[in-house]
């Protein structure tokens, strides 16, 4: 019968789990391990790599994967990647559940940038008060920039010395209310957010905060991805792997 491989991390994937779970299908969640307390989840679950695409190809053949959801962050590029060529050597289906980007309105002041080395060619200049929300993986592209005072965000306690001279930590894992990011923000006197454009409802309060204060973001854009179906939410995700792997759901209960 097989069973269906979800690569999470992410709040739809864990909805999707969810769904998952209760309908009783045969499922592996997988976490790629880069926080060290993950949610737990109502399946089977996994924590690390595969080995890139071959040791992806092999393990969804080993374990008979029927199909595999893609549910991981959306700046989780080479995962997705590797994910679409080991299901194109494997021939299993893939489907990709993909959150809608963060929009720019009129009052926003954006400043798009392509990758995590031109958002920190834009702090570029004098001392600022930088919310660096960007989680703890990729702050040392801003090691050249140590004249601001750094407002940084982790899920853990960070394992090396965080780089800069002057900071702020807070350990908190999301998602984060609207009011409560809105009294970070004035607390540390933030002028700057820098920020993934991660796209939902999880992080986006953050977001929304700097509109309602006005305060400038660096938004950096979702990194292109090659072609895969695609839906955006679990609800799409669940019908169609009822209809690519009907076997997977008892027959009294259906989607």
């Amino acid at each position: 019968m097989g069973k269906v491989l979800i690569l999470g991390g992410t709040t739809e994937a864990n909805r999707f789990a969810a769904l998952a779970a209760e309908r009783f299908v045969p499922a592996l969640y997988s976490y790629a391990g880069r926080v060290n307390t993950p949610k737990q989840q109502p399946l089977p679950l996994r924590v690390g790599g595969f080995g890139g695409v071959k040791g992806l190809t092999d393990f969804i053949l080993r374990e008979e994967i029927c199909a595999l959801i893609d549910a991981t962050h959306p700046f989780a590029a080479q995962m997705s990647r590797n994910a679409v060529e080991a299901c194109q050597l494997s021939g299993t289906p893939l489907l990709a559940i993909e959150r809608p980007a963060w929009k720019e309105i009129p009052t926003d002041n954006w400043t798009h940038v392509r990758d995590m080395k031109q958002a920190a060619n834009a702090l570029s200049g004098l001392k600022k008060n930088v919310f660096l929300a960007i989680g703890r993986q990729q702050i040392d592209y801003f090691v050249n920039h140590p004249q601001h005072r750094y407002l940084l965000r982790f899920v853990d306690q960070p394992e090396t010395e965080i780089p800069f001279p002057d900071y702020n930590l807070i350990v908190d894992r999301g998602p984060f209310d609207l009011q409560a990011d809105l009294d970070l923000l004035q607390r540390y006197e933030i002028d700057i957010i820098v920020s993934k454009n991660a796209g939902g409802t999880g992080a986006f309060t953050k977001i929304q905060a700097a509109r309602e204060l006005g305060l400038s973001t660096i938004m950096i854009d979702r990194p292109s991805l090659p072609g895969r179906e695609a839906v955006p939410d679990e609800g799409k995700a669940l019908n169609w792997l009822h209809s690519t792997c009907p076997s997977l759901f008892p027959r009294n209960l259906g989607v």
